[in-house]
């Protein structure tokens, strides 16, 4: 992929332990939560 948020598969299948478990409301993508979250902290830091 040519965003350089995007996590790889590997890097998700190390922390899909540490996500919760969906409990009846259908879920959002956790790979593009932590890439919006990773972006913010980036844009917040001065990190480019």
């Amino acid at each position: 992929m040519s965003d350089p948020y995007w996590l790889t598969d590997a890097q998700m299948a190390k922390l899909e332990p540490f996500f919760p478990r969906s409990h009846g409301k259908p879920r959002v993508d956790d790979r593009r939560v932590l890439s919006g979250i990773i972006f913010i902290n980036r844009i917040r830091n001065g990190v480019r």
